[in-house]
Order: structure tokens, then C-alpha cells, then sequence
């Protein structure tokens, strides 16, 4: 296992590509990344383009060797995130498949009220003909980020990772029926539960919300013209999210022992209780793919750090889905620490040092934590029957919404466009 130790950066250590020291019969990489998801694809193309075509990157997933599933679910992918992935070759891949998000509206009531009141409104252009953000089948995704790794000759493995161990020099990796891979650097990408970070023995301070997302994808009769909807009702939010065509994503939050019985209804009964939500704004709703329930929570590591070790998207942080931004965080993470690491392996530095990675680590914890503070207090906020809180809150929407201003930076922070923005997020290569 390995600590937390943060030693001085050495004087000379061998730049990307270089190689480093190691037993002779280790094989070597330059960057370990273990995790296949979203974000540890985008990593790995993220560093392909930063320490260029001679280094060697390696990305482990058992999951490799499975077909990927499309279970229904999308993602909004923010302009920053959107910029980064065109950058990297992606986007133009999935754009036709993507919903831009044109405007939202927020209102708040109770779930069997006919009237739902517009308290906030966003709409226009991130900049001019840029949406703020678009809808994307995560399959889509998915599957056009595998394809990139493996036509950028990303060391795809389809094995887990058993055990690590890191020192000054490197880190040691050994994998499922695989000789031991010595690697300049380790990134965790694994998800919530990241084996990687426990291994580390890394705390992660986590708690549940009692709710659980249930998510699906629903036609209907009448154009949604790219608009989002978020109904604030007393067990948590309901989100309306535009897909292609007459197609929307549904995010519907419920305690979690009424989200169980909800997809356990009969499907003239859920149908039912989609449409008290769903509103007739659009006319006849209905489902088009299976309903599942995820249960919701909050988590964030100590560290986001350790010894020649990067945490990444959710192994490190976790938060509602309330605004929308669990994975463009983490491709916020991804865009900075490609960055840093490129930055430090161009000048011939250890760019898996301790300086390195405590760059990594200011450059997104602040952000990262406040933003998980943001979506706790919302959710607490909403998701509650006083009708106490239920006057100051709307009489805050209220006034947000005739603040342009206010409402153009948040639009903006949203994005990922705020504060010091990494190169891929501006649409800029490594």
C-alpha cells in the first residue's frame, strides 16, 4: 500500500517517454490509469496528446472486454467539457447524436399541484451559437471514446488491479494474470467505491441523501425545442432534459424506498405517476426505455493525491445530481491534470512529483468542494415539505431571475468557463 507522504520533488527524474528506474524485468509505463469510464478514456486521450505518441499509457478496465450497454441513460455535457472533447477528437463523433440545451426553467411546487409557477429562467448562448450544454447517450459517448484510445494506440487492458505499491521512483502495479507493470505515475479513475483509493488508504468522507435517480428516457407528442425543466417537488427534483427529435431524459428524484416501489409499478400505474410530474406542456408522454433507480449520496476524498497517485471524477468526489455537473467535474479534473502533467514532463520534470500532483490538487479541490457544498444545500433546500421554506426559497428564485448579471455567470460557472480554466476546457490542445 501507499501513503500520503509528500516528499520534495527529486532534481533530475526523466521526462515522458523517457522511461525511469525500475527492476529490469518490470515492464514500464509512463502513466497507469485504472478505470475504463468516461473520464479514464478521456485521461488517457487527454495525456496522449499532452506527453505525445511515445508515451506509454495504460488504461486497466475488466469491463474492457464487455460490449458496452446502453441502458438509457445521458449525460449533459457542459461547453467547457464540450470544448475539451472536440480538442481531443471526440465530439465530432457524437455531436449529431447530442441535444443542445437552448434554455431551463425552474419552478417549485408539490407534486399533485396542476399550476407550476416559472420562478427561474436561463436561456441564450454560453457565446454566441455555443449552447451552455448538450444532452449525450452515455453509450454514444462511451463508445466513441474507445474507439479515440484505441486509434491513438492507448494500452487498452480489459484486467483489474489487484494490488500497488509506489515509492520515490515509481509505482508498481500487479494485474490479474499479468507480469508486474512499473509506471511513472497512477491515476483513479475507478468510481465512488475506488479500490485504488482504499488501497491507498486515502479517507473519504461520504454520506447518503436517503433518495434515489430514477432515470429513462420518455417520447412525447410535441417538440420540446431544446428547453430543460427542473421541478423542485418536496421529495426531491424532477428534470425534463431534451434529447434529439421528440425525446427527453428523465431524472427523477424520490426517497429511495418509494423510487424501489416506483419501478416496481405496474406500467399503467407508473405511467400514471410519470404524467403527475411530467406536466401535459408537451402533450402525451411516454416511456421508451426500462426505468432503473440509483441510489444518491455525497463523498469526497481527503486527498485527492497520494504518493506518485492522482485521484479522478468520482474516486475522488461525488455529488447530487441536482445541477447536472458530477461528470463535467470530473472532466474538469481530467483537463487539469493533463495539463500540469504536460506542463511539468515539457520541461523535464517529474511530472508524477509531489509539486506536480499539489498543483492538480489546488487547481480542483476548491472548486470541486464548493461545488459539492452547493448541490448538498439544494438539495436540503428543495427537498423538503415546509412551506416556511418553501416562500424564501421561491422569493430567492425570484430575484436571481431579474438579475441578468447574476444569471450569465452562473450560466458560465455552470459551464465550466469560470476562475482559472484549464487549456482543453477553452478549447485549446495541450
Amino acid at each position: 500500500m501507499t501513503g500520503l507522504t509528500m516528499s520534495e520533488p527529486q532534481a533530475e527524474m526523466p521526462h515522458a517517454g523517457a522511461g525511469f528506474a525500475a527492476t529490469a524485468a518490470a515492464p514500464r509505463a509512463d502513466v497507469a490509469i485504472v478505470g475504463g469510464g468516461l473520464a479514464g478514456l478521456s485521461l488517457a486521450l487527454a495525456l496522449r496528446q499532452g506527453l505525445g505518441p511515445d508515451a506509454d499509457i495504460v488504461l486497466f478496465d475488466p469491463y474492457l472486454s464487455h460490449a458496452t450497454v446502453d441502458d438509457g441513460r445521458c449525460s449533459a455535457i457542459a461547453a467547457g467539457a464540450r470544448r475539451m472533447l472536440t480538442t481531443l477528437g471526440v465530439w465530432q463523433h457524437v455531436g449529431a447524436k447530442a441535444q443542445p440545451i437552448q434554455a431551463m426553467v425552474v419552478t417549485d411546487s408539490r407534486t399533485k399541484d396542476v399550476a407550476r409557477p416559472t420562478f427561474l429562467t436561463f436561456d441564450g448562448d454560453v457565446e454566441p451559437g455555443e449552447a451552455f450544454a448538450h444532452m449525450v447517450p452515455n453509450a454514444d459517448l462511451q463508445y466513441a471514446l474507445i474507439d479515440a484510445a484505441r486509434s491513438a494506440g492507448i494500452d487498452l487492458r480489459a484486467q483489474s488491479v489487484d494490488d500497488f505499491t509506489a515509492d520515490r521512483s515509481g509505482v508498481s502495479l500487479s494485474a490479474a494474470g499479468a507480469p508486474t507493470l512499473r509506471a511513472q505515475l497512477l491515476v483513479a479513475c475507478d468510481g465512488a467505491k475506488s479500490r485504488i483509493r482504499g488501497m491507498a488508504g486515502i479517507a473519504n468522507v461520504a454520506w447518503g441523501y436517503g433518495q434515489s435517480g430514477i432515470t429513462f428516457a420518455v417520447e412525447h407528442e410535441r417538440p420540446h425545442e431544446g428547453r430543460a425543466e427542473e421541478h423542485f417537488l418536496p421529495p426531491g427534483p424532477f428534470a425534463i432534459l431534451p434529447l434529439p427529435g421528440n425525446r427527453s431524459s428523465i431524472v427523477w428524484t424520490e426517497r429511495t424506498e418509494d423510487a424501489e416501489r416506483i419501478v416496481g409499478l405496474p406500467s399503467i400505474v407508473f405511467q400514471e405517476e410519470l404524467e403527475q410530474r411530467f406536466g401535459h406542456r408537451l402533450g402525451w408522454v411516454k416511456p421508451v426505455t426500462k426505468p432503473r433507480a440509483y441510489p444518491l449520496g455525497f463523498a469526497m476524498a481527503r486527498s485527492f493525491i497520494g504518493e506518485r497517485l492522482a485521484l479522478v471524477g468520482d474516486a475522488a468526489h461525488l455529488i447530487h445530481p441536482i445541477a447536472g455537473q458530477g461528470l463535467n467535474m470530473g472532466l474538469r479534473d481530467v483537463a487539469a491534470l493533463a495539463e500540469a502533467v504536460t506542463d511539468a514532463a515539457r520541461v523535464g520534470l517529474d511530472f508524477a512529483g509531489p509539486a506536480v500532483l499539489e498543483r492538480y490538487q489546488r487547481w480542483r479541490r476548491f472548486d470541486t468542494l464548493a461545488m459539492g457544498v452547493a448541490t448538498d444545500g439544494l438539495n436540503r433546500l428543495f427537498s423538503n415539505r415546509s412551506d416556511a421554506l418553501r416562500a424564501v426559497r421561491d422569493l430567492g428564485l425570484g430575484l436571481v431571475d431579474r438579475m441578468p448579471r447574476l444569471k450569465g455567470l452562473f450560466i458560465r460557472d455552470a459551464a465550466g468557463l469560470t476562475g482559472q480554466v484549464p487549456k482543453l476546457l477553452r478549447g485549446e490542445a495541450l
